[in-house]
Formats: structure tokens, sequence, C-alpha cells
């Protein structure tokens, strides 16, 4: 059975003939260190099989998910931002715009637009988290003042999708302006008894927490979401004791009142629509 024995030791395969295995194909849960093909996650509106672990995403995939056959108009997509204050920390600031533009293919950190889930009407305005953390400037705040003007205008039910740092530093003054502007907003559209349903990804906090992301008629969360003010260290060193086990995930703040329900991210389509159905 001399078949059966190697006779030459090692593989002596020519490394151009050697096949790697593509970039993409594999994914692994960062939670629970388990993979999964990557078209799996997918399927799984981008949650992981095993443990539900919700990998973060952005706009593309949120309105992939939520709007029918990823059909819908977007708003304001050429808003980009200035420079008021000439910022400049280790670059200029509007050389940091532009690297993350080209890094990212988005203009700034929110995209908005309106279509149609489930057949009803809906205004959606989606953070990326990706394009400078997230983090609330002008064009943030203006884009979602001009979301709630046309969710107003057509009475049209309007959801907010956070996931940020907060304020951006580079815009100082200008930044926090826009927590004045997105509530004042806001108050318009319940003065109009048109349905706002805020959902608080991971992260959601700063500025962002402190204004428009705790405004909703009904604010729900992801599994897992961090949620707060300032970061758990900051906290911490400031009051001087430990924080409880689980501090600013969606399930503590959930128990704490500040939340209405927690979500899986496949349910999330089918849960709006029956919410915004019972508003009619």
């Amino acid at each position: 059975m001399s078949w059966f024995i190697r006779k030459e030791k090692g593989i002596n395969t020519p490394t151009e003939l050697k096949k790697e295995t593509p970039d993409g194909i594999w994914y692994k849960c960062p939670e629970c260190k388990k993979v999964m093909h990557t078209r799996e996650l997918k399927v799984n509106a981008y949650t992981c099989i095993h443990c539900n672990y919700h990998e973060k995403v952005g706009s593309v995939e949120y309105f992939e998910l939520l709007f029918d056959n990823n059909e819908f108009t977007e708003l304001d997509t050429q808003m980009t931002s200035g420079d008021p204050l000439q910022f400049t920390d280790t670059k200029k600031y509007p050389e940091r715009v532009v690297a993350s533009q080209k890094k990212t293919g988005l203009k700034d950190a929110l995209r908005s637009g309106y279509g149609k889930m489930n057949n009803v009407d809906v205004v959606v305005a989606c953070m990326d988290f990706a394009f400078i953390g997230g983090s609330m400037g002008s064009v943030v705040g203006e884009k979602i003042a001009r979301a709630i003007d046309y969710s107003l205008e057509n009475k049209i039910p309007f959801l907010m999708i956070s996931r940020s740092g907060g304020a951006r530093m580079m815009e100082a003054g200008y930044s926090l302006m826009q927590m004045a502007k997105t509530s004042a907003k806001l108050a318009l559209l319940n003065e109009a008894g048109v349905p706002y349903i805020s959902l608080l990804t991971d992260p959601t906090t700063g500025g962002v927490t402190a204004s428009f992301a705790m405004l909703g008629d009904f604010n729900i969360a992801e599994p897992g979401a961090m949620i707060g003010f300032a970061g758990p260290r900051v906290i911490r060193e400031t009051i001087g004791k430990d924080l409880p086990k689980d501090f600013q995930s969606a399930e503590f703040v959930l128990e704490h009142g500040f939340l209405d329900f927690i979500v899986h991210r496949k349910e999330l389509k089918n849960r709006l629509t029956s919410l915004l159905e019972m508003l009619k």
C-alpha cells in the first residue's frame, strides 16, 4: 500500500499556483468569535447568526433594509461642510472633510431620503459613523432640519437613525447650535401631529443623545447599543464611583425608562411599519 505513504516530505506546490481565499468572503464575529459567510451576515440583516451581535453599519445598509426594493429619493445630496472657524488640529478641517469624503464616498455624516417602507410613506435620516465618527456639525443639523421640513410639509412620518460620537469639535459653537435647531424643528413636527421615531444604534452619545436622539414619540434601540452622554470613564472619574454593570447599554437604558423598546435589526422594518400603522 505504498500509495498511502508520502515519499517526499513537505508540500511542493509552486507559489504561483497557490490560491488565496478572496478577502470579504468570511466574517468573524467580534463578540462570539465564530465565523460565518458574509452572505449569511447580510441575509441576517448584518447580525451574527450565532449570538445576534449587531455589526455596525451605515446609511447604505439601513436604506437597503428599510426602503422597499431599496428605492428612495435622497434629499440634499450635495451639501458639504464649510470652515467658519478656520480650524486646524493635525490637519486643516477642509482637508479632513475631503479625506473623509474620499474614504467613505459620503458628503458628510448623514444621509436623508424618502420612500416607502412596506408601502408606508416614510422619511429617513441616517447617520454614518465612518464619516468623522458620525459627528454632528452644521451639515448634519441642517440636513435633519430639512428632512423634518419635508416630513412636515407632506405629513409623512419621520425616522431618525442615530450613531454618533457627539458634536463635531471642529465647528465648536456652530455644532452645538444644531442641538437647539433640530429640537425646535421636532417641536413643530409634534405640534402638527406627525409621528417621529428615534432609533438609537451603537454608539449614540454626546450632543446627539442630548437633543434629537431622545426626543422621539418613540425612542427605540438595537440590542447592546451604547447610549449615553459622556463616556463611562469620564463619569467614573467625575463621581468617583464604579458604575453599574452594563452601564449605558440599551438594556440598562430601557430598564431605567429612557427607551420604549429594543428591536432586533431583522425585525426592524416590520416593527416600524406596525407602529406607524397604529399611529395613523
